[in-house]
Order: structure tokens, then sequence, then C-alpha cells
């Protein structure tokens, strides 16, 4: 009984004990403090902005001097007949570029860790880094002067007699999704895989040595030991990326295609978002497309993450 009175006193209070934890980890808060911040005042201050999706909004009145209007924002996006074709494309899309950018991301991070020549590991790294810093503008740029109707490409076929086999790219609305999906993986597959580049060093060598010494090659290292031990970042990278699988590469979409005749195929909520925004003023048509899509990305997340959990916890985000 002495020693368990002894306990119960000698243990701190609670109000003590989290100031020595701030104290001893205050390095890891004032770290947090700028992003958290940014979180507060760009994410939470501008929620209020969603009423807007259920009123008449002008601006002279404000947003909650505006009259509402229910959901006659909502059925003008239904009326519009664009909704249907906005998602799928937004999806399917989104789909495609978590799918092959993490088949790429981890391939690519394998194949580096298996480099043994140091400078040209090097080289090879800052080469799949430097896509990343390219900005759309600049690439859609590039296309347009390389693959445009009088780009260089045409003009080299036409010089060489060869305007039978011209391509016009901004042409054919059909093969414009497996540009764009050829040109996200190239911007981004060689910078996503530094996460998976990092969670491969963290893999023990101990474990790749024993292999070596029964006998396994550098397939089977990979296959058995690599791989699975990147499962848990690959679910969890996945997860994050779902989060937003309803939201387009605004930039991407928005400087890569050029004419009306693309955007059966090629636009996509972010797009549409905008362009209403700019070419009617209407603030509450945006704004509904914009709670809707939210909506969209919320459910989808959570659901994921539903499924997650119940075929393994330990996966989850929450």
């Amino acid at each position: 009984m002495d020693l368990m009175r002894k306990n119960k006193t000698s243990k701190a209070p609670r109000g003590q004990t989290l100031l020595k934890n701030v104290s001893k980890n205050r390095t890891l808060i004032w770290m947090l403090v700028i992003p958290v911040i940014m979180c507060f005042v760009f994410c939470y201050i501008p929620m209020p902005g969603v009423i807007i999706a259920f009123k008449k909004y002008e601006y002279m009145k404000g947003i909650f001097g505006s009259e509402w209007n229910g959901f006659d924002n909502f059925r003008y996006l239904i009326m519009s007949k664009k909704l249907w074709s906005l998602t799928r494309n937004t999806l399917l899309y989104n789909i495609v570029f978590i799918a092959t950018g993490t088949v790429f991301q981890v391939g690519l991070a394998v194949i580096l860790n298996e480099m043994l020549h140091v400078k040209f590991k090097k080289i090879s790294q800052s080469f799949m880094f430097l896509p990343h810093f390219i900005s759309w503008v600049v690439v859609a740029t590039i296309m347009l002067n390389i693959f445009g109707d009088h780009g260089v490409l045409n003009q080299i076929l036409s010089k060489l007699g060869l305007e039978s086999v011209s391509i016009y790219a901004y042409e054919n609305a059909s093969k414009w999704p497996i540009v764009m999906v050829l040109l996200k993986l190239w911007k981004g597959a060689g910078y996503g895989s530094v996460v998976y580049l990092a969670a491969i060093v963290g893999i023990s060598p101990e474990i790749n040595e024993a292999a070596k010494i029964d006998g396994a090659n550098i397939w089977q290292r990979i296959w058995y030991i690599t791989l699975p031990s990147l499962k848990p970042t690959i679910i969890i990278m996945t997860l994050l990326s779902v989060g937003g699988i309803f939201r387009g590469d605004f930039g991407m979409f928005y400087q890569l295609v050029k004419g009306q005749h693309l955007m059966e195929s090629s636009d996509v909520l972010d797009t549409y978002i905008y362009r209403t925004m700019m070419s009617t003023s209407n603030m509450g048509w945006s704004a509904a497309a914009g709670l809707y899509q939210s909506v969209l990305c919320f459910v989808t997340i959570n659901l994921v993450n539903y499924i997650v959990k119940k075929v393994d916890p330990d996966y989850a985000l929450y």
C-alpha cells in the first residue's frame, strides 16, 4: 500500500507533463506553426463563403446581404447537361494519373536504389526531378510550338515532302487523353518517386544481405523484399491522392487544352468552374460547382478509408 501511495504521489500533474512535452519538442512545434496558420487562413476562414452556392450573389450586397435562391444554382448545373461529362472526365483522368503515377514512381525509386554508379545516379535524379519545376505554361508553349498545326515538327515534315504524315495534335480530340497522361507522367513521376525512394532507404540492409547469402537475385529481392516493404507507403500515398480525385490539375488542363473541340474529352470541373466565373460573373454557379466537387471528394476519401480500415486497419488514415 505504501508503494502504491508513493507511485501516486510521484506522478506529475497533467499540466506539468504537457508543458514538459511542449518544452522538449519546441523545435518541432515551431516548425508546425506556419503550416497550421496557412491551413487555417486558406482552408478554414474561406468556409463561410460556401453559402454563395445557395444565394443569388450580388457584388454590392456582399455574401451575407445577397438574396437566398435555394438550390437554383445547382439546378442550373444539372440543366446545363455538362455535369456528368465533367465529373466523368475528372474522375477518369485522376484514376489513370494515380494508377500510372504510382507504378512509375515506385519503378523509378527501385531503379534509382539499385544503381551502383553514384555520379550517374545523381545525374539521373536531377534529370528526373527537373520537369517538376517547369511551369505548365512553359510546357504548353513547347507543345504548341512542336506539335501545333504550324509547329516545328510539321514544318520539318513539309520540307522533307512528307505533308501526308503531318501531325495535327490539336485537332484530334480522341488522342488527347493519352497526351495528357504522358505529360503528367513526364512531369510528376520523377519528383513523386522521392517518397518511395526514402521508404526504400529505410529498409534494413541486413534483410537484403541475408537474401543475397541465400542466393536471391536482384529481381527476387525487389519482388519479395522491396515491394512488400513499400506496401504501407503506397497505400497511404494512394489514400492521400484519392482525397483529391475529383480535383483536376487546373494549370495543366487550362494551359494545355487549346480549342473548344478538345473540351469534350479534356474539360474537367476545375476549368469549368473558372470559365463559369469569368464568363458569366455569376459567383453562385461557380460556388455550386465547387461545393459539388468538394462533397464528392469528401465522400470518396471517407469511403475508401472505410474500405481500407475493414481490410487492414493498420493502413487506414484514421
